[in-house]
């Protein structure tokens, strides 16, 4: 008996600490379904196979993105929307993948930032040089660094 009891204090304690670091959780608006299917049958929300169809689903999103009064029901529709374009797009525009450093260049050259504007984000002067004409790779710590000064996915440092 007397480890039963360790066991169900434990859980006291483990659910009361981690009870605390929880995130509250947002409660959907509730979905009339036959609204939600009618538009579902109006839009077609299927993958397209096209440009046009894909063009399509754009300009319905779009048309519906710029209304500020959406119902629950036309809001999970522009969610089912965004997430077939993104689909669509991500398998037919791939982007051509960028060595790190020629992504950096390019970064700082459309942000209009020099060599001494980047050092202190990379942490040393020696080093931003190094990168920059490509004899260094960028660490995944250094990576961390200047995609949130950047603001831009750690990704592209990679």
């Amino acid at each position: 008996m007397p480890a039963l009891k360790k066991v169900r204090r434990r859980r006291r304690r483990i659910s009361v600490k981690s009870a605390g670091a929880m995130p509250a959780r947002t409660r959907r608006p509730t979905i009339n379904r036959q609204k939600y299917a009618q538009l579902v049958a109006n839009s077609l929300p299927i993958p397209p196979g096209t440009e046009a169809e894909n063009e399509r689903l754009i300009k319905r999103l779009s048309a519906l993105s710029e209304r500020d009064d959406l119902s629950p029901e036309e809001s999970a529709l522009t969610e089912l929307l965004a997430i077939v374009i993104e689909d669509f797009e991500e398998k037919h525009y791939a982007l051509p993948s960028v060595e790190p450093y020629k992504a950096l260049k390019a970064l700082m050259q459309d942000r209009g930032l020099r060599h001494k504007d980047v050092w202190p984000v990379v942490g040393n002067k020696g080093l931003t040089t190094e990168i920059l004409n490509g004899r260094r790779k960028i660490g995944a710590a250094v990576a961390k660094r200047l995609a949130a000064h950047l603001q831009v996915p750690v990704e592209l440092f990679i």
